[in-house]
């Protein structure tokens, strides 16, 4: 699993997908299309972004739903926090003290 995050993470065009379903969940693909292009210069195909929406949904990032003949693609944080829970350390050494 953490290798699919990784290299889905490793991708600039990803990171920005990801960072407009931050701002507004629940896009489908003609939304995200448009905000790539309109927003960020990106001239990417359909299908370009529909890949890596695909590379996005296989590491866990993405989520799809059908609502009648539109598919929505959500944001899911849940690896994130699995990968930042890995590797953090409980902080056993009290408040710090000011040496001021």
């Amino acid at each position: 699993m953490a290798d699919d995050l990784f290299k889905a993470l490793a991708d600039p065009t990803r990171r920005t997908i990801l960072d407009e379903l931050t701002e507004k969940s629940g896009q489908t693909l003609f939304e995200i299309c448009s905000r790539l292009s309109m927003r960020h210069g990106l001239g990417i195909s359909r299908q370009g972004v529909s890949q890596h929406l695909a590379v996005l949904e296989a590491a866990g990032l993405v989520e799809t739903r059908r609502e009648g003949r539109y598919k929505f693609h959500d944001l899911c944080t849940a690896p994130l926090r699995q990968i930042t829970e890995r590797w953090l350390v409980p902080d056993t050494s009290g408040p710090e003290e000011s040496t001021s």
